[in-house]
């Protein structure tokens, strides 16, 4: 009897003890199996990557974007003052090849008057216009070419008669008949020459 009572007493302590330490497991667990545990916060883990994957992947392609739209608009923006500054002088070309024709009636009609008479004060006042028209000229970047004495150049010059003179070398400019004027490294007008050979 004694026997019996003492296993009975045996069996109720494991069982307390099992019942302590599953009471201790669960709390430790919060109340679930280790395994579950784990099997739960993986997928929850993998699907807080999978979203940050994808804002990543966002932000990039967002930056992308910015990136091209920029590099576009710098490109729009250069093109844009290439061809203001293009029309620029597109423009200023056609405003001074139509004052040339007033430049060279100036100094025609300077070189026409008599030394006797270059004292009048019509004369003077004309002589004074001209300047004015060339220092004007000048300083918007127009020059004229050079062209007696030089040697013939058909980027610059346009001949327009040849003479025989030894004294002069071969391919010399002898004459100018029409001044050539450049605009910015540009040929606004050729000048018309006479070259000898």
């Amino acid at each position: 009897m004694k026997n019996e009572e003492l296993q009975n007493e045996e069996a109720k302590e494991e069982e307390t003890v099992k019942a302590e330490e599953a009471s201790e497991e669960k709390e430790s667990t919060g109340g679930e199996k280790p395994e579950e545990t784990e099997a739960v916060e993986e997928p929850e883990m993998l699907k807080k990557k999978k979203k940050k994957d994808k804002m990543e992947e966002k932000i990039e392609e967002l930056e992308d974007r910015v990136k091209r739209q920029m590099a576009e608009f710098d490109n729009f923006r250069k093109r844009t003052e290439k061809e203001k500054s293009h029309m620029y002088e597109v423009g200023a070309r056609d405003v001074i090849e139509k004052i040339l024709p007033v430049v060279d009636n100036f100094e025609r009609g300077l070189a026409s008057v008599p030394e006797d008479q270059k004292e009048n004060p019509v004369i003077v006042g004309m002589d004074k216009i001209y300047s004015q028209l060339m220092t004007t000229l000048t300083d918007l970047g127009v020059e004229p070419i050079e062209a007696v004495g030089g040697e013939f150049d058909p980027n610059y010059h346009n001949a327009v008669m040849h003479v025989e003179d030894e004294e002069l070398g071969e391919n010399v400019v002898a004459e100018e008949f029409q001044k050539g004027y450049m605009y910015k490294d540009t040929v606004i007008r050729h000048s018309m020459v006479k070259v000898a050979n």
